[in-house]
Protein backbone atom coordinates (compact mmCIF):
# COMPACT_ATOMS: atom_id res chain seq x y z
CA UNK A 1 0.00 0.00 0.00
CA UNK A 2 2.76 2.42 0.91
CA UNK A 3 4.63 1.70 -2.33
CA UNK A 4 1.47 2.46 -4.32
CA UNK A 5 0.96 5.67 -2.36
CA UNK A 6 4.56 6.78 -2.89
CA UNK A 7 4.34 6.23 -6.65
CA UNK A 8 1.04 8.06 -6.92
CA UNK A 9 2.07 10.96 -4.70
CA UNK A 10 5.32 11.35 -6.64
CA UNK A 11 3.53 11.30 -9.98
CA UNK A 12 0.48 13.43 -9.15
CA UNK A 13 1.57 15.43 -6.11
CA UNK A 14 0.11 15.51 -2.63
CA UNK A 15 -2.98 17.46 -3.64
CA UNK A 16 -3.39 15.57 -6.92
CA UNK A 17 -4.28 12.24 -5.33
CA UNK A 18 -6.90 11.26 -2.76
CA UNK A 19 -7.05 8.41 -0.28
CA UNK A 20 -9.75 6.89 -2.50
CA UNK A 21 -7.38 7.07 -5.50
CA UNK A 22 -4.63 5.35 -3.53
CA UNK A 23 -7.06 2.74 -2.21
CA UNK A 24 -8.35 1.98 -5.69
CA UNK A 25 -4.81 1.56 -7.00
CA UNK A 26 -4.00 -0.75 -4.06
CA UNK A 27 -7.25 -2.69 -4.53
CA UNK A 28 -8.77 -1.66 -1.21
CA UNK A 29 -11.21 1.04 -0.28
CA UNK A 30 -9.96 4.49 0.64
CA UNK A 31 -11.55 4.24 4.10
CA UNK A 32 -9.81 0.89 4.67
CA UNK A 33 -6.49 2.70 4.20
CA UNK A 34 -7.23 4.67 7.35
CA UNK A 35 -7.04 1.39 9.25
CA UNK A 36 -3.35 1.21 8.32
CA UNK A 37 -2.67 4.94 8.04
CA UNK A 38 -4.81 6.69 10.63
CA UNK A 39 -3.24 10.02 9.73
CA UNK A 40 -4.13 9.63 6.05
CA UNK A 41 -1.76 10.95 3.41
CA UNK A 42 0.30 12.83 6.00
CA UNK A 43 1.06 9.57 7.79
CA UNK A 44 1.84 7.83 4.49
CA UNK A 45 4.28 10.59 3.69
CA UNK A 46 5.90 10.33 7.13
CA UNK A 47 6.05 6.53 6.86
CA UNK A 48 7.86 6.92 3.54
CA UNK A 49 10.20 9.84 4.30
CA UNK A 50 11.41 9.05 7.81
CA UNK A 51 12.77 5.59 6.95
CA UNK A 52 14.60 6.85 3.85
CA UNK A 53 16.14 9.67 5.90
CA UNK A 54 17.23 7.13 8.51
CA UNK A 55 18.60 4.88 5.76
CA UNK A 56 20.65 7.74 4.32
CA UNK A 57 22.13 8.63 7.69
CA UNK A 58 22.95 5.06 8.71
CA UNK A 59 24.28 4.18 5.25
CA UNK A 60 26.28 7.40 4.97
CA UNK A 61 27.96 6.79 8.31
CA UNK A 62 28.62 3.17 7.43
CA UNK A 63 30.14 3.76 4.00
CA UNK A 64 32.22 6.72 5.15
CA UNK A 65 33.56 4.69 8.08
CA UNK A 66 34.66 1.88 5.76
CA UNK A 67 37.23 4.30 4.37
CA UNK A 68 38.22 6.27 7.47
CA UNK A 69 41.86 6.17 6.31
CA UNK A 70 41.09 7.70 2.88
CA UNK A 71 38.85 10.77 2.61
CA UNK A 72 38.76 10.41 -1.19
CA UNK A 73 37.54 6.81 -0.96
CA UNK A 74 35.04 7.84 1.75
CA UNK A 75 33.70 10.59 -0.51
CA UNK A 76 33.37 8.16 -3.42
CA UNK A 77 31.53 5.74 -1.14
CA UNK A 78 29.14 8.49 -0.04
CA UNK A 79 28.42 9.47 -3.65
CA UNK A 80 27.91 5.84 -4.69
CA UNK A 81 25.60 5.17 -1.77
CA UNK A 82 23.54 8.30 -2.36
CA UNK A 83 23.19 7.44 -6.05
CA UNK A 84 22.10 3.91 -5.19
CA UNK A 85 19.29 5.27 -3.04
CA UNK A 86 18.18 7.82 -5.63
CA UNK A 87 18.38 5.49 -8.64
CA UNK A 88 16.59 2.65 -6.83
CA UNK A 89 13.92 4.90 -5.30
CA UNK A 90 13.36 7.89 -7.57
CA UNK A 91 9.78 8.42 -6.40
CA UNK A 92 10.82 8.77 -2.77
CA UNK A 93 13.36 11.43 -3.76
CA UNK A 94 10.64 13.34 -5.62
CA UNK A 95 8.45 13.19 -2.51
CA UNK A 96 11.34 14.31 -0.37
CA UNK A 97 12.06 17.28 -2.62
CA UNK A 98 8.48 18.41 -3.23
CA UNK A 99 6.22 17.16 -0.46
CA UNK A 100 8.28 17.33 2.75
CA UNK A 101 6.46 20.49 3.84
CA UNK A 102 3.18 18.57 3.82
CA UNK A 103 4.31 16.62 6.87
CA UNK A 104 3.02 17.62 10.29
CA UNK A 105 5.59 19.57 12.31
CA UNK A 106 7.00 16.71 14.42
CA UNK A 107 7.74 14.24 11.61
CA UNK A 108 9.05 17.14 9.49
CA UNK A 109 11.44 18.11 12.32
CA UNK A 110 12.54 14.48 12.58
CA UNK A 111 13.30 14.29 8.84
CA UNK A 112 15.13 17.64 8.92
CA UNK A 113 17.24 16.52 11.90
CA UNK A 114 18.19 13.31 10.10
CA UNK A 115 19.04 15.33 6.99
CA UNK A 116 21.31 17.68 8.96
CA UNK A 117 23.17 14.74 10.48
CA UNK A 118 23.58 13.19 7.03
CA UNK A 119 24.93 16.44 5.61
CA UNK A 120 27.42 16.66 8.49
CA UNK A 121 28.83 13.25 7.48
CA UNK A 122 29.62 14.74 4.07
CA UNK A 123 30.99 17.93 5.66
CA UNK A 124 33.35 15.90 7.83
CA UNK A 125 34.67 13.92 4.87
CA UNK A 126 35.04 17.02 2.69
CA UNK A 127 36.97 18.83 5.43
CA UNK A 128 39.27 15.83 5.83
CA UNK A 129 39.82 15.76 2.07
CA UNK A 130 40.64 19.47 1.82
CA UNK A 131 42.40 20.66 4.95
CA UNK A 132 41.76 24.40 4.43
CA UNK A 133 38.05 23.94 3.73
CA UNK A 134 35.83 25.43 6.43
CA UNK A 135 32.78 23.43 7.55
CA UNK A 136 30.38 26.13 6.34
CA UNK A 137 32.03 25.98 2.90
CA UNK A 138 31.87 22.18 2.89
CA UNK A 139 28.17 22.40 3.77
CA UNK A 140 27.53 24.57 0.70
CA UNK A 141 29.47 22.14 -1.49
CA UNK A 142 27.59 19.15 -0.06
CA UNK A 143 24.21 20.76 -0.69
CA UNK A 144 25.28 21.61 -4.23
CA UNK A 145 26.22 17.98 -4.79
CA UNK A 146 22.86 16.84 -3.42
CA UNK A 147 21.16 19.07 -5.98
CA UNK A 148 23.11 17.32 -8.71
CA UNK A 149 22.61 13.82 -7.32
CA UNK A 150 18.94 14.37 -6.54
CA UNK A 151 18.23 15.26 -10.16
CA UNK A 152 18.41 11.50 -10.70
CA UNK A 153 14.68 10.80 -10.28
CA UNK A 154 13.78 12.95 -13.22
CA UNK A 155 16.25 11.06 -15.37
CA UNK A 156 15.64 7.63 -13.88
CA UNK A 157 11.89 7.86 -14.44
CA UNK A 158 12.39 8.59 -18.14
CA UNK A 159 13.17 6.22 -20.95
CA UNK A 160 16.05 8.13 -22.51
CA UNK A 161 18.91 7.09 -20.25
CA UNK A 162 19.20 3.84 -18.31
CA UNK A 163 19.88 3.69 -14.56
CA UNK A 164 23.49 2.53 -14.96
CA UNK A 165 24.30 5.37 -17.34
CA UNK A 166 22.55 7.89 -15.07
CA UNK A 167 24.56 6.60 -12.13
CA UNK A 168 27.87 6.76 -14.01
CA UNK A 169 27.36 10.24 -15.45
CA UNK A 170 26.14 11.74 -12.19
CA UNK A 171 28.85 9.99 -10.17
CA UNK A 172 31.58 11.51 -12.29
CA UNK A 173 29.96 14.95 -12.30
CA UNK A 174 29.43 14.92 -8.53
CA UNK A 175 32.97 13.81 -7.76
CA UNK A 176 34.37 16.51 -10.02
CA UNK A 177 32.22 19.14 -8.36
CA UNK A 178 33.01 17.93 -4.85
CA UNK A 179 36.77 17.79 -5.37
CA UNK A 180 37.29 20.78 -7.65
CA UNK A 181 36.34 23.31 -5.01
CA UNK A 182 39.12 24.51 -2.80
CA UNK A 183 38.90 26.93 0.07
CA UNK A 184 40.51 30.32 -0.34
CA UNK A 185 43.64 30.92 1.77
Amino acid sequence: MLDVAVKMLAKHGYHGVSMDDIGAAANITGPALYHHFKGGKEQMLADALIPVSERLLVGGRHFASLHSDSPRAALEALVDFHLTVTVESPEIVILHLHELDRLPSEPRRQVRRLQRLYVEEWVRVLCELTADLKPEQARVIAHGAFGLLNSTPYLALGEEVGPDEVRGVLREAALRALTATRAEP
